[in-house]
């Protein structure tokens, strides 16, 4: 590549000069190519130590001048062809020129000048593929590429220089970290180490300091534990690869990591050698936290933040902080963490105006809503281009009408702002956030059914008042009238300033009046609710009548949820919660429905009108409890590993003994995936959602904490994990909420209560307390990091549980090891991955369904089929062996879906290696019939796809018709009831059955055929030891075999003619019966009995036979082997390898040298020729050959029997295709390995 001309002072150093002209010198770097000796194994190490690209361009040239001493680089090269190329280019454009001028200095500038205008050239034709990446990155990934053997698509994010330890020596060298890989290469005198590990195998991240290392990183996978150290900035480093970790779990987790959208703000100024890509994940990065911190949707991004401080009218003080600029919020975070925080919707915002600057309060900013309140901001920095943005961002916000077009909004009576509240337009965005009991209009989401619950379930159903006048009555009125307080102070809706005080009041109990209006503000849901009208109302439209699996769960729990409370135990309430749950399982199809989702939900229809609360579920599913609900309940594992590890730091004397129990496992599911409204009394459980809406999970792990603390002494008593639960149960149990206006609902777990002692009841306002005083200094982002953490263990653990039941299912049918299968596992799972990673069209993550079984989850099509085939196939075919995978993909494929599952792929491998003589050749035999050998013929040929047809064919025998008729009635339910699984699971038992077949029942071979199986066995002995020996053993077979074919046809051809005496004259045999030797017929007296054996079926074989060869003759094999005749097929590109044509004439034709053939074989005589008479013209359609037969033939050959019996290790070709794969093609290691040279 050209390079923007650079002084050197020394050209001579480490390098050496290979061409010279007066003007420019080719030179190559020392320890480059051949030879070097000492000084260039020293300048290796330095290159690799010091300079990350000098190993990229070993070639480069420079510019000079007689007098000067001063040279100049103008190019560089990894290859000599490459500088070559650079160095005819100058010596055909620029010599002549140069000789003109007189001055020196001339001839530097006028070079100069003209390397910057190709470079110029060069860039404005790449700049739109290569975006900003500066030319040193640009050169780091060119190494890498060229390094590790990676692909263009794979790209690089960052490089470091660090140290790799190799027991107790470090190895100085370069650190890659693409998206989908861990590089490490180092060359330190001579010795290289290369280490490629994928991020789906990375099993724990750790940062740490011991004796032994410095501050390091360590890296462990399942096989290995890896330490860098001395790296630059260590933090950066560590973050980067935690995040390209967590985007490889993320996608073993589900498919859309692979298929979403990476569109991420670009910076406004390229910083110096760092990439787009390192530039988008930083801003993934930033996005994701500041989401997560303000509750924010999941398609909001940030676009910057600044250093200010906001006035805040409650305690008249300049708070500092930052302020966060985004598509559709601007958002405040004081420094200090409990102070204040802001959310301010574009939507509410009327006015953004500069003030005026004061010594006081320099560059102030002031932004006024629609609910009347103004905020403050001052010592901005960079106002005015804030202000632009600001207003950039407001004119594409649209003014959107509120939730519910028509829908009227009241405040709350005893609210002292609602005489603040200006009347508004119907088209206006929202002034005030709802009071939603009391304010919504029924939406007829069906007609003529159960009614909409327009309000929360609990007003309606309410069923003493008296407790309202009562005590209690008086406190919640002086909660409301608290709370009113705060609205008057701090603001109503989604601009209120939130702060301590807001905390204090949620720990205290929020009232059962406002109870959903809060639920919404903190959990961000009232932003999507209001910002998607009508989506709810829509989508209950669109899954109204729909069935499918999710549906069939959620009507079998749904007089599960809350049976106690009688606000289900009617219609309306169930009617409510299915179409709210079915509205979500339609939403999002990748979760659908867990169990749990019913009772969180419940729960939210007693406080919120059914839109409400499907946005609530929305945000719990997808923000604040992430990964919990799906088949797996993975964010339930990640945050029971979280809760295992606070265990271990905060009660470390209880967290040995409840390790030995077993108990957190078993707990903190139920606990937290119902967030405690199945384990506790309902009114002090929603207490707890109340805090967990403000705080997140936070609260849920320190609430979990308190308890076991709260039961420490009698836990660490416990024997066994049932009385540990009982204890447990039996405190929760009593949990009680002595300010609850709603009559008490019985608990079901109020049969763990035993004894003669009256229990001891807790209260939830002080086990509220009791947590944040000993375990309120748990931080949200100390989670978030442990949440990482975790998760790669979870998911990990998940994966080698699915390797370990896939292994089990197939093990029993197939003759691999345990051990055999898991490495092809592994190999398998590896090159599906890589087809996410890599492939043109991202169709190989769309097809992973993750609610299939294990076994079906990771499929490969045939492109990858075929490299799997190449590198493990203990039949090399050289360059046959492509077409070779081909047809065994198509016989394994059954259910014609152009993929295969990873048993139907170790089946295949598994016919190859394992079993007899007699197993393998049947494999073989069967590539060469249809469906392998022409995906034309899947009808005919396969019997086994009419269990998968549901319309049954008029042209079947009436015994078939007696077998269909059993299962008649089961294929008309098949589709439209669950009897399908019954019809299947029968189905698949018959299947088992049927696939014990005996060498009778593989259908004869025609000659076309034959030859294909002759073409594979030639270029399969091609590279053996012993090649000559089986050349010379399968020439004599296959000419034995045709002239058997011959006699076979006589034989069978005479019954035909008697049953069909309109074709006597045309099915004639030109051979005649007197010409064919006795001695033949003695030797093969199996032909004289397969005729009758096979008379039975022997019409249509010879129909479907010639069906093939018609076929066959027209469109050719599938994979573009199979032509019209012998002769076309031996004129194949294909075929032009070591043994030539020669060898496929001898078997097309029968024409034998007779050195090749022992004294007694059959074939001397005129019959030779006859038969090479007619089949160097055409293929003979009526010829055939039996299994048993050419089975025979082969038995007569001790080398063809050696080579078939000969064992092979596929743990070795596994080994050996890792080792290659990494060198050559994709990198894609599931062990570590490290190659010393």
């Amino acid at each position: 590549m050209w390079l923007g001309p650079e002084e050197v002072l020394l050209a001579g150093a480490l390098w050496v000069t290979e061409r010279a002209n007066p003007f420019f010198l080719l030179q190559r770097r020392r320890g480059h190519g051949k030879g070097g000796g000492l000084t260039g194994l020293l300048v290796g190490t330095l290159d690799v130590v010091l300079d990350s690209s000098a190993r990229v361009a070993p070639y480069r040239i420079l510019h000079q001048t007689q007098d000067s001493q001063v040279y100049w680089a103008v190019a560089c090269g990894s290859s000599r062809k490459e500088i070559t190329k650079h160095w005819e280019w100058l010596e055909n454009n620029l010599l002549q020129t140069l000789s003109i001028f007189d001055n020196e200095e001339d001839i530097t500038t006028f070079v100069k000048g003209k390397i910057h205008g190709i470079i110029a050239e060069e860039n404005k034709n790449e700049q739109p593929q290569n975006e900003e990446d500066p030319g040193k990155f640009k050169e780091a990934e060119l190494k890498m590429r060229k390094q590790f053997g990676m692909p263009e698509v794979e790209k690089l994010v960052n490089y470091y220089s660090c140290s790799y330890w190799k027991g107790r020596v470090p190895r100085q060298g370069w650190l890659y970290l693409t998206v989908n890989h861990l590089c490490f290469y180092s060359f330190l005198l001579g010795k290289e180490v290369t280490l490629v590990i994928q991020w789906v195998d990375v099993t724990q991240l750790e940062k740490n300091a011991t004796l032994l290392f410095p501050e390091c990183i360590k890296v462990s996978t399942r096989d290995s534990e890896l330490y860098f150290s001395m790296f630059l900035n260590i933090n950066e480093t560590f973050k980067l690869m935690e995040q390209l970790a967590n985007i490889a779990m993320r996608q073993l987790l589900d498919n859309e990591s692979f298929l979403q959208d990476k569109s991420l703000p670009k910076p406004r100024r390229p910083l110096k050698n760092i990439s787009a890509l390192k530039r988008d994940l930083d801003a993934r990065a930033k996005n994701e936290c500041y989401r997560a911190t303000f509750r924010l949707p999941k398609d909001e991004c940030l676009d910057g933040h600044t250093d200010c401080t906001l006035w805040t009218p409650f305690n008249k003080m300049h708070i500092p902080g930052q302020m966060f600029v985004s598509n559709n919020y601007i958002c405040f975070a004081s420094r200090a963490e409990e102070a204040c925080h802001l959310i301010i919707p574009l939507r509410e915002v009327t006015i953004v105006e500069k003030a005026d600057s004061s010594s006081v309060l320099p560059s102030p900013l002031s932004i006024s809503t629609k609910s009347k309140m103004t905020f403050f901001f001052a010592n901005l920095k960079d106002r005015d281009f804030l202000v632009q943005r600001i207003s950039d961002f407001l004119q594409r916000t649209p003014s959107k009408k509120p939730c519910g077009i028509d829908r009227e909004w009241k405040c709350n009576v005893a609210d002292p702002s609602s005489e603040e509240v200006p009347e508004l337009p119907s088209s206006s965005p929202l002034a005030v956030s709802p009071t939603s009991a009391l304010s919504h209009r029924p939406v007829s989401f069906c007609a003529g059914q159960v009614p909409t619950a327009s309000q929360g379930l609990l007003k309606l159903f309410r069923r003493n008042s008296e407790e309202l006048s009562g005590p209690k009555g008086a406190k919640e009125k002086m909660k409301e009238e608290s709370w009113n307080i705060h609205f008057f102070e701090y603001g109503r809706g989604m601009c209120m300033y939130r702060t301590a005080k807001t905390r204090e009041l949620v720990q205290k109990g929020i009232p059962e009046n406002l109870r959903g209006e809060l639920w919404l503000l903190f959990s961000g849901a009232w932003n999507e609710m209001v910002t998607h009208p009508g989506y709810y109302a829509d989508l209950v439209e669109k899954s109204m009548g729909r069935y499918n699996l999710a549906t069939e769960e959620i009507e079998r729990d749904l007089h599960r949820s809350m049976p106690e409370h009688p606000a289900f135990q009617n219609e309306l309430g169930i009617a409510a919660l299915r179409r709210v749950l079915t509205a979500y399982a339609f939403r999002n199809p990748t979760i659908g429905y867990c169990q749990a989702m019913n009772i969180v939900t419940s729960v939210l229809l007693l406080y919120c009108n059914e839109e409400e609360a499907f946005w609530l579920l929305v945000a719990l599913c997808e923000r604040m409890l992430p990964d919990y609900y799906n088949t797996r309940v993975v964010g339930a594992l990640v945050d029971q590993g979280i809760f295992e590890e606070l265990t271990r730091e905060y009660l470390p004397q209880l967290s040995e003994k409840m390790q030995d129990l077993g108990v957190i496992s078993t707990i903190s599911l139920s606990w937290f995936l119902t967030l405690f409204l199945s384990v506790m009394p309902f009114e002090s459980a929603v207490v707890i959602v109340d805090c967990f809406f403000y705080e997140g999970i936070k609260f849920i792990l320190q609430v979990s904490l308190a308890i076991l603390d709260a039961n420490m002494d009698k836990l660490l008593q416990c024997c066994d994990e049932g009385e540990a639960m009982t204890i447990l149960g039996r405190y929760l149990d009593n949990v009680v909420n002595r300010q609850s206006v709603s009559p008490p609902i019985p608990h079901l777990h109020a049969l763990l209560t035993s004894g003669d002692d009256p229990p001891l009841e807790i209260d939830i306002f002080e086990l509220i307390k009791t947590s944040y005083e000993k375990f309120g200094n748990l931080k949200a982002d100390d989670i978030e990091q442990m949440r990482f953490k975790q998760r790669l263990k979870v998911i990990q653990s998940l994966e080698d549980t699915a390797k370990k039941s896939v292994v089990r299912a197939v093990s029993a049918d197939i003759g691999f090891s345990m051990e055999e299968l898991e490495e092809l596992y592994v190999v398998f799972k590896a090159k599906y991955l890589m087809s996410c990673y890599w492939g043109n069209n991202r169709a190989a993550a769309a097809r992973r369904d993750q609610s299939l079984p294990y076994l079906e989850q990771y499929r490969i099509d045939v492109e990858q089929f075929t490299e799997l085939f190449i590198s493990l196939t203990p039949w090399a075919c050289g360059a046959h062996t492509p077409v070779l995978a081909a047809r065994l993909f198509r016989l394994l494929d059954e259910n014609r879906d152009s993929l295969i599952n990873f048993k139907e792929f170790v089946t295949g491998m598994s016919g190859m290696y394992h079993g007899d003589l007699t197993e393998k050749l049947k494999v073989l035999y069967k590539l060469h019939l249809p469906p392998a050998l022409n995906p034309e013929e899947t009808e005919s040929a396969l019997e086994a796809t009419s269990y998968f047809t549901e319309d049954v064919t008029t042209e079947e025998t009436q015994e078939d018709k007696g077998r269909r008729n059993e299962n008649g009635p089961d294929k008309e339910e098949k589709g439209t009831s669950p009897q399908d699984y019954r019809y299947y699971l029968r189905m698949w038992a018959k299947e088992k059955e049927n696939k014990k077949e005996t060498i009778k029942d593989l259908p004869k071979m025609s000659q076309e055929q034959f030859i294909e199986l002759c073409k594979t066995l030639y270029n399969m002995f091609s590279e053996d030891p012993v090649e000559q020996e089986l050349y010379h053993a399968i020439a004599t077979v296959a000419s034995l075999l045709l002239r058997i074919g011959e006699v076979g046809k006589k034989f069978s051809n005479r019954p035909t003619r008697k049953s069909e005496d309109c074709k006597a004259n045309n099915t004639q045999d030109p051979v005649s019966e007197e010409e064919s030797p006795t001695s033949e017929q003695s030797q093969n007296s199996a032909v004289e009995q397969q005729p009758q054996a096979d008379h039975e079926d022997k019409a249509t074989t010879d129909t479907q036979r010639e069906k093939t060869q018609q076929e066959n003759q027209t469109l050719g094999d599938g994979s573009g082997e199979g032509q019209s005749s012998p002769l076309q097929l031996l004129s194949d590109d294909e075929t032009k390898d070591d043994m030539s044509m020669s060898s496929y004439s001898m078997v097309s034709t029968g024409s034998l040298q007779c050195e090749d053939i022992a004294d007694d074989t059959v074939l001397v005589g005129c019959e030779g020729s006859s038969a090479a008479a007619r089949y160097g013209s055409t293929i003979d359609t009526d010829w055939s050959i039996s299994f048993e037969q050419i089975l025979a033939s082969m038995l007569t050959e001790t080398a063809l029997v050696n080579y078939f019996e000969k064992k092979v290790n596929i743990l070795q070709k596994i080994k050996d295709q890792k080792k290659v794969e990494r060198q050559f093609s994709s990198s894609s290691d599931y062990e570590l390995s490290s190659v010393s040279g």
